[in-house]
């Protein structure tokens, strides 16, 4: 009956075995699947701030543009004044000209 119960003892060994294996299959699987994800995070979190950066400089030159545009409206506005005034002295130089010549 010896023999007999050293085959228990080899089956249970190799299932103690087995259920370790798996446990620790289970164990190491899961931590690489948290080291993913925490890497994974981490990738997203650099994507996330440059993206953010990248949102950041292009509001910073649409602010620019739109005061560029400001700046060009009152430059204008300026000119469309200047010119006014030129085109009424011209007129006025004109009927002064028209003037003398009669």
């Amino acid at each position: 009956m010896s023999y007999r119960g050293d085959e228990m003892d080899a089956g249970t060994i190799t299932a103690l075995i087995s259920v370790a294996a798996a446990i620790s299959g289970i164990f190491l699987g899961w931590l690489g699947r948290s080291r993913t994800i925490r890497q994974d995070t981490a990738i997203e979190a650099g994507n996330d701030a440059r993206l953010r950066t990248d949102l950041e400089y292009i509001k910073r030159g649409i602010d620019d543009v739109r005061i560029e545009q400001k700046t060009q409206g009152q430059r204008f506005d300026s000119l469309a004044e200047r010119v006014t005034r030129v085109e009424e002295s011209a007129k006025q130089a004109h009927k002064r000209l028209d003037r003398i010549e009669e």
